[in-house]
């Protein structure tokens, strides 16, 4: 083989892995259950312990999100102006920070975050991945209805349209 079809044939190869990768990062091998989720507890920015149980009842949206994400700060101004629209209401947004409480907490002020930044570090990654980001790529999105019973898991940006969709059909 010469020089340019071994690297067509490398290129090939690569191409048919990744889409074996993202497909089967994208199926899911087991339902995914939120009592882990609820039985969390991390800590805010100023290193105060919180219970992710504590909204329990609530229909609840989990951002796993960082502030180097670019499509992470994309989605949150959307989801401030959600929780301040339907939080009287019982929705109730909740960030798990990939990143440090110093980090979390001056971007938090920034934006004017109106809803609990958890510090989750470069675990959350992690955390994330046993609830269904099996890429472990930000942002990653759960949402659970007043039940507790998942509703949607979605890895990548929320849009404002699809989150008034769902907000719609749960609230």
């Amino acid at each position: 083989m010469n020089r340019r079809e071994l690297l067509a044939a490398g290129f090939a190869a690569g191409l048919g892995a990744l889409c074996v990768g993202i497909y089967a990062g994208t199926q899911r091998a087991k339902p995914i259950d939120s009592t882990a989720l609820f039985a969390l507890s991390l800590p805010n920015e100023a290193g105060k312990l919180q219970s992710l149980g504590q909204w329990r009842g609530k229909v609840l949206v989990v951002n796993f999100w960082a502030t180097w994400c670019a499509p992470c700060r994309e989605e949150m101004p959307e989801f401030i102006r959600a929780q301040s629209r339907y939080g009287p209401q019982g929705l109730q947004f909740v960030g798990i920070a990939v990143d440090d409480a110093d980090k979390v907490e001056r971007f938090a002020k920034e934006l004017g975050l109106n809803y609990p930044a958890l510090i989750g570090g470069y675990g959350a990654v992690e955390l994330s991945k046993t609830l269904g980001n099996r890429l472990a790529a930000l942002p990653f999105t759960i949402v659970l209805d007043r039940q507790g019973s998942i509703f949607l898991t979605q890895l990548g940006p929320i849009k404002p349209n699809q989150l008034q969709s769902i907000i719609d059909k749960l609230m």
